[in-house]
């Protein structure tokens, strides 16, 4: 009997995320370098439209990635070398996503269907001789990803305009799946119960995405500042920029993403939890932080005059990565309402939109205000729930 290619559940380590998943992950650099680089070229509504969509794209991509991953064994030769394909196609997929709604669109959507696809039909090989619910699953999944794929082709051979409708249908096709449970006439529909993930090293892969997102917001402040003469204005714009991406971090993972990790790997219905919790919200995040890079070049390279994309980067990407780590922690969490230290940080942030409509603040300015605002809700829900905490343990102490 052929031996199995799913990864072995019960252990200390059945969890962790292997060597090879973190060298794939290195395509998805490029891409989110690709994705940033990209939207600067074009700060339009009709650019950050393209740019969402692309973005969405590689998302999807990497995250049914990860829901394969995280049921076979990265370890196994069979995978290793499945991944290394895909590790290829993304390679296209990310070279093509300058020129997508250009005369490259043809390769990008290409890869994408054959990701996706491929890569469905190699998991229904691999658990082939596993049980019927499990392959069923995928029979579903890839009849969706096969009704997509049909628009993303068509897509490819029309114009810009008309492609971006074409890709925006497939695009659409794609993430209702998940919230139908990808039902088929037929084939009915799946179960999160067919979706009994391993919690922990879901968790882990989305936090490493989070982690890429924010090197390449690095990346771009320390390339972009190290072009510019050293003065005083533009230290304050390169330290507001790293900061910046410090309380991201902090805001993500001083307590949400451990306690959320902690949630869905204790969970009876993981696969609830990673379909809202990490397929869905974490879009929001990722792409907060992607055009918190686009917001940082901005200020830099133009201190005191910026279009308005640009100034619409400066402070959609902290209102976009904010709502995202909300949601994030309202539905992980079991809290009533989202964090208040998140609401009050999005009140501020629209206070701070009318005299950014009117331009009475300069880009660097507004960096340095948004940047000031995402310290209070860092400080804020760190000291409340560190707070929290302490009551709670002088209440156990207590009642001992």
């Amino acid at each position: 009997m052929t031996a199995s290619l799913l990864r072995s559940r019960g252990r200390d380590d059945s969890g962790k995320v292997g060597m090879i998943e973190l060298f794939f992950d290195l395509v998805f650099v490029f891409a989110v370098t690709q994705l940033s680089h990209t939207l600067l070229e074009d700060l339009t509504f009709g650019g950050l439209l393209e740019v969402a969509l692309l973005m969405m794209a590689v998302w999807w991509v990497w995250i049914f990635t990860s829901w394969v991953t995280n049921w076979l064994d990265p370890e196994r030769i069979p995978v290793r070398l499945a991944l290394f394909v895909l590790m290829l196609a993304g390679l296209l997929l990310s070279m093509s996503i300058p020129q997508a709604f250009g005369g490259r669109g043809p390769a990008f959507a290409g890869a994408y269907v054959f990701m996706q696809v491929g890569r469905t039909l190699f998991f229904l090989w691999a658990v082939r001789h596993e049980p019927r619910g499990m392959t069923r699953n995928f029979q579903r999944i890839l009849a969706w990803l096969a009704v997509s794929g049909v628009f993303w082709l068509a897509g490819a051979t029309a114009g810009s305009e008309a492609r971006l409708a074409w890709w925006a249908l497939a695009l659409a096709i794609e993430l209702a799946g998940p919230s139908l449970y990808f039902w088929v006439p037929g084939l009915g529909r799946s179960s999160t119960a067919d979706w009994n993930v391993e919690g922990s090293h879901m968790a882990e892969r989305c936090a490493l995405f989070v982690i890429i997102a924010l090197g390449e917001s690095l990346l771009v402040t320390g390339a972009t500042f190290a072009k510019l003469a050293w003065d005083a204005g533009a230290f304050t714009g390169f330290l507001a920029a790293v900061l910046g991406s410090i309380l991201m971090w902090w805001i993500y993972f001083d307590t949400g993403a451990e306690r959320a990790h902690h949630r869905i790997s204790h969970s009876s219905d993981p696969g609830r939890q990673a379909r809202i919790a990490y397929t869905y919200l974490h879009t929001l995040i990722v792409a907060g932080i992607i055009l918190a890079a686009v917001g940082d070049e901005v200020a830099l390279v133009h201190p005191e005059h910026a279009s308005a994309g640009g100034l619409a980067a400066l402070l959609g990407a902290p209102a976009c990565f904010l709502v995202g780590t909300a949601l994030f922690k309202w539905v992980t969490n079991d809290r009533p309402t989202p964090p208040l230290s998140h609401v009050v940080g999005l009140a501020l942030l629209a206070a701070l939109a009318w005299p950014t409509v009117q331009h009475l603040l300069s880009p660097r300015v507004l960096e340095v205000a948004t940047t000031l605002v995402l310290a209070v809700v860092a400080v804020w829900e760190s000291l409340a729930l560190r707070r929290t905490t302490a009551a709670g343990a002088s209440s156990e102490h207590g009642e001992h």
